[in-house]
């Protein structure tokens, strides 16, 4: 029986293709204030800043590419069975090949319902103000905003539990309920973190590879399947 390997990514692997990361030093996502554009009140407020904010995400995406860390996570499903629990609403994961993919702050390519969150649809195009579903409810980026529920943190929480070994890429793993994944994964593990500058510390079980993604991952791939 393969092991399973769960991989907990988030924006440091798609930054080298060309997606900024979340928030840069002053605390602005590319030069908003974070709670105007990524919280259900800036979206009462102010529905076309927010919709065109995420409009203009949605246009970049389609121009970029995954990078060989993508890749390299796909590569090891042909070792290994692969969980991955992304914090990254891109769709660079799937576009490299990996099959299991939960996304817990939701999905750039997709707009929901603002009356059932049940309701979401594929959506590549714009959401414009009118965009409405079957019931006549406006739709909306298909995030998780601050201050909302994360409602696939519960089956993270229960995949974290089964895995056999842990990759943390891309992810300082300081946002909750995210970091809190780390809780659920069997005591006895080897947890690999990838991280240009790591800020957790090497010990019996965690190892350490201080390299950005691309370089990381083709360093442990190489652990893993040698």
């Amino acid at each position: 029986m393969k092991k399973h390997i769960v991989a907990l990514t988030g924006a440091g692997i798609s930054a080298e293709s060309g997606i900024k990361t979340f928030r840069d030093a002053n605390g602005l996502w590319e030069g908003h204030n974070v709670m105007d554009v990524a919280t259900p009140e800036g979206f009462a407020k102010n529905p076309e800043l927010v919709l065109e904010f995420y409009n203009q995400r949605r246009q970049q995406l389609q121009e970029v590419t995954p990078n060989a860390a993508h890749y390299k996570l796909a590569a090891l499903e042909a070792h290994f069975n692969v969980s991955i629990i992304t914090q990254n609403v891109d769709d660079l994961h799937e576009r490299a090949g990996s099959s299991s993919i939960i996304h817990l702050h939701g999905e750039l390519l997709k707009a929901r319902s603002t009356g059932n969150a049940q309701d979401i649809k594929l959506w590549k195009k714009d959401i414009q103000l009118g965009d409405v579903c079957s019931k006549g409810y406006q739709m909306r980026p298909h995030i998780v905003w601050f201050g909302e529920d994360v409602p696939m943190i519960d089956k993270a929480m229960t995949i974290c539990a089964t895995a056999d070994v842990l990759i943390i890429i891309g992810t300082s793993m300081q946002v909750y309920p995210a970091a809190g994944l780390l809780e659920y994964a069997p005591k006895n593990i080897p947890i690999y973190f990838i991280d240009p500058k790591p800020n957790l510390k090497a010990s019996n079980r965690l190892n350490i590879i201080a390299k950005n993604a691309t370089e990381g991952m083709a360093t442990l791939y190489n652990t893993l399947t040698n």
